[in-house]
């Protein structure tokens, strides 16, 4: 029923003149939709009003009209339905609560969480002793640090740099506060975060600005001013808090006993000398690399190896030399740009951000075992398929290896030719999938990523950074023992070669790309714990 056909059947109902049918009509619609009911209540209502408007100016004459002159029983009907749709308006306003509320917004999906006071930004030579290794970037929580041996930069989220040297044992209270139980710290500190305090076992440092240190050792402590000033507060309470300007230092010995002294800023390291010793560590770090690579090209297993530092006219020869690489030529680069490799060299990666970039490669011929091993600096995974190496097409024999948006590893190898039918009851793939690796915290951070396919054991391993984050036994009905690659492309996706139609599917990496190497055999997991060992910046 339209909105016209409803006014003739509620005007037809207030002047009593509706049908029994379509009275059953337009009680079903009232019953049913809130809008009709809105529009019966607006027309009822001026019925009414007009009624009244046309009682109160009634000429005086009419009154005066001959008894034999009216004709009740014409307007008896109209009285009864105006009365039947007065009560049937009072029950439907009854019923109507009001203008139907708005659609139900969809909930949004709630925000990525993290936690810590602060991040490790640089460091060289570190060992962080019994505790995991600490890479660049990682957020550091509460609690203690300690750092045997090296040199560590951390940076508070109040906007305080310091620089720590080893060995050296801290707790990180707040973004605004420290403990020093042992070592060297050199505080930087901006206006933003000025009253950043540091506790020793002897008493407080409280920043004025700009930039102090202090050593530990025990219950002993080195104060050093190197520019600003600061307040000291003695632990002992019979000592008075002192004030100590750019250029002073105190000495406090064991018992308590404070020694003025000048400031000796060479004895610490600042950001500079961080920075400096870092590059150069990098640079050493980035040589022994590129020789491991020149021994790697040789290894037989080896099918292809990329690396956009050798990247010539948007081209990136293949590396591999042995007998398994025959056939492999250069990938072309097509829309990523250049970007610096995690050794912080310019050039030495290819950014696959902007959209449609790809590197596009052939690899000929039928492979068994497969290792496949990138190291990536993912930006966001925004999208439901976030590519790694994958071949165009996905006929029969073909790899694709990609990640999830909820941060899985995905590889598979089309082992059937089709989804299922009569024929043929298998699903045409199946899906190995890792656990979830990703989290916001490793955004913009270089991780190793590989995928180990063994026809020989039936099983595939996925790795982060060397070390399984998942492995699965090959299905009966899904081992491929004849993988077939072909045309396929670094960090996208799609059929570009023969695909006529402009629109595609948004899969490329939002991140960096500085090194892929394919073998055409299943390494050991040491040997993937090597190759990361080696490759971490």
């Amino acid at each position: 029923m339209n909105a016209d056909e409803r006014g003739q059947l509620i005007d037809a109902l207030l002047e009593g003149d509706l049908g029994e049918a379509d009275f059953l009509r337009l009680e079903a619609e009232l019953s049913v939709d809130p809008e009709a009911r809105r529009d019966y209540y607006r027309r009822a209502c001026l019925t009414l009003a007009l009624q009244a408007e046309a009682a109160a100016s009634e000429p005086e004459g009419c009154r005066a009209v001959p008894a034999s002159k009216w004709r009740p029983r014409r307007w008896l009907p109209v009285a009864t339905g105006i009365a039947a749709a007065l009560i049937i308006g009072l029950a439907l306003a009854a019923l109507w609560d009001g203008p139907p509320a708005p659609p139900p917004v969809a909930s949004a999906p709630p925000e990525a969480r993290a936690a810590g006071f602060a991040l490790l930004t640089a460091q060289v030579d570190a060992d962080w002793g019994d505790a995991p290794p600490l890479a660049d970037g990682t957020l550091l929580t509460p609690g203690p640090l300690r750092l045997k041996s090296g040199l560590a930069q951390i940076e508070f989220f109040s906007g305080a740099t310091a620089v720590v040297e080893g060995e050296a044992e801290i707790d990180l209270v707040s973004p605004m506060e420290i403990v020093v139980h042992r070592g060297k710290v050199r505080a930087q500190i901006p206006p933003a975060a000025q009253g950043f305090r540091v506790r020793t076992a002897r008493g407080e440092i409280v920043d004025l600005g700009t930039e102090f240190a202090v050593e530990v050792d025990g219950d002993r402590a080195g104060i050093h001013v190197l520019d600003g000033e600061i307040e000291w507060h003695p632990r002992d309470g019979g000592a008075a808090m002192r004030d100590l300007h750019a250029g002073q230092a105190l000495q406090i010995g064991g018992s308590g006993e404070t020694t003025p002294r000048a400031a000796n800023a060479a004895g610490f390291v600042g950001i500079a000398e961080l920075d400096a010793a870092r590059a150069a560590d990098r640079l050493a770090r980035g040589a022994r690399w590129d020789r491991y690579c020149e021994a790697l090209r040789d290894d037989p297993r080896l099918i292809a190896c990329y690396r956009p530092s050798s990247l010539r006219d948007r081209a990136m020869p293949n590396s591999a030399s042995g007998d398994a690489a025959r056939g492999v030529g250069a990938a072309a680069a097509v829309g990523a740009a250049a970007a610096p490799d995690r050794w912080g060299r310019p050039g030495g990666a290819l950014d696959f951000s902007p959209t449609g970039s790809r590197a596009r490669l052939n690899i000929p011929g039928g492979h068994g075992s497969l290792t496949l091993v990138c190291w990536v600096k993912i930006h966001s995974l925004d999208r439901w398929y976030n590519s790694l190496f994958l071949t165009d097409g996905h006929e029969a024999g073909a790899p694709h290896w990609q990640i999830m948006d909820d941060g899985r590893l995905f590889f598979s190898v089309k082992r059937h030719p089709s989804t299922a039918t009569p024929d043929a009851p298998l699903r045409d793939k199946h899906h190995f999938y890792s656990a979830p690796f990703w989290q916001p915290t490793l955004g913009g951070r270089w991780l190793m990523l590989a995928t180990v396919y063994d026809i020989e054991t039936a099983r595939v391993s996925h790795y982060l950074d060397g070390q399984p984050i998942g492995s699965e036994a090959v299905p009966d009905g899904y081992l491929v023992e004849d993988v077939r690659i072909g045309n396929a492309s670094l960090g996208n996706w799609g059929q570009p070669a023969y695909r006529t139609d402009p629109e595609f599917t948004v899969r490329n990496l939002n991140g960096a790309m500085d090194f892929f190497a394919l073998f055409g055999a299943a390494l050991e997991p040491s040997e993937i714990a090597d190759l990361h060992r080696r490759g971490k910046p």
